[in-house]
């Protein structure tokens, strides 16, 4: 009996060990990608977003673009520029001729572009995933659960190219079933840009007959 007792706590603490080094391995490779992207001036990032819900049978898949520069960005999805100039947010509707403008306080936990690719430094516990290879790139996946009990989100795997430490996919799972997916077709860094690139024109888009509406 002693001896039994004996093994099943060692498998327990091996297993405990084991879980600890792949939270460690996680954590060191997200690391890894945050020193990586944090050394750039700027990024541009093309992705295709999709989002299914299997209950609901919804299925939708689009293409967008942004480009981030510090906490500045310009993205532009669902034929939509959204805009932040460090200060607002700027979300331009062309179909609707409407530009709206709100101000981002700096404690928002909204994840905006400028955080997409650094939400993970804070608020998970790290899990070492899957390892796929996708036409020749090893893709290695970490899964993040989310601390807070409370929020819609169920986990997120962040697949990250094991070579240039970048970002490749990111699919998040709601508490609803939902799942979001965002795989990034071109990565480009340290772009040449226009310097009014994050820059709200309103006299050209007031000229332009768009209602411009601040909150």
């Amino acid at each position: 009996m002693i001896k039994r007792t004996l093994a099943l706590l060692t498998l327990f603490v091996l297993a405990f060990s084991m879980q600890a080094q792949n939270e460690q391995k996680a954590k060191a490779l997200l690391d890894e990608v945050y020193n990586k992207v944090k050394g750039y001036d700027n990024i541009y990032i093309d992705f295709k977003y999709a989002l299914e819900n299997t209950e609901a049978n919804t299925k939708s898949e689009t293409r967008g673009d942004v480009t981030i520069k510090g906490e500045k960005y310009r993205a532009n999805l669902f034929g939509s520029t959204q805009l932040y100039d460090g200060s607002k947010i700027y979300t331009i509707v062309p179909d609707n001729e409407e530009v709206t403008i709100d101000d981002r306080s700096e404690d928002s936990n909204t994840v905006t572009p400028s955080k997409m690719l650094t939400f993970y430094r804070s608020g998970h516990n790290y899990e070492w995933d899957i390892t796929q290879n996708v036409q020749g790139r090893k893709i290695q996946y970490v899964k993040l659960i989310p601390i807070d009990t409370n929020t819609e989100i169920k986990s997120i795997l962040l697949g990250i190219d094991a070579e240039t430490k970048h970002i490749y996919k990111l699919i998040e799972t709601g508490q609803n079933g939902t799942k979001t997916t965002i795989t990034v077709n071109t990565f480009k860094t340290d772009q040449p840009l226009s310097e009014t690139l994050f820059t709200f024109d309103r006299a050209k888009y007031k000229s332009d007959g768009y209602y411009i509406i601040e909150n």
